[in-house]
């Protein structure tokens, strides 16, 4: 575990886009390095449904993540992962072994809705 990162300003703080979104749908992802699921998340209509890959395979399988709400920022660049391309990043903190634990709101709220 690291000590925490460089202070920085509320600015550059609000410049990160996180939202919430419902995962609606969940693929294996064979290609993957490491274990993975490919997720469809919808972040509302402003945003619409975008994809990501996901190192949460020891924690979570399809039945846990479909309708799950998570928070993930979405004003990174796509990133090519294998042969897909992720749009935004999922959010999460390791559990005691190391692995993601996914971060959401503790009560259902609208897609799309932003962390502040």
């Amino acid at each position: 575990m690291s000590g925490p990162a460089a202070q920085i300003g509320f600015d550059d703080f609000l410049k990160v886009d996180v939202r919430v979104g419902t995962i609606v749908a969940v693929d294996p992802f064979p290609e993957a390095r490491k274990p993975a699921w490919k997720l469809a998340v919808d972040l509302g209509p402003e945003i619409g449904v975008r994809r990501s890959s996901a190192q949460i395979t020891a924690n979570y399988g399809p039945d846990d993540l479909v309708g799950r709400q998570v928070l993930a920022v979405v004003n990174f660049p796509a990133r090519q992962i294998g042969p897909m391309m992720s749009e935004v990043l999922v959010l999460g903190v390791p559990d005691h072994a190391g692995e993601v634990v996914l971060i959401g709101p503790e009560r259902e709220v609208a897609n799309g809705g932003r962390l502040y």
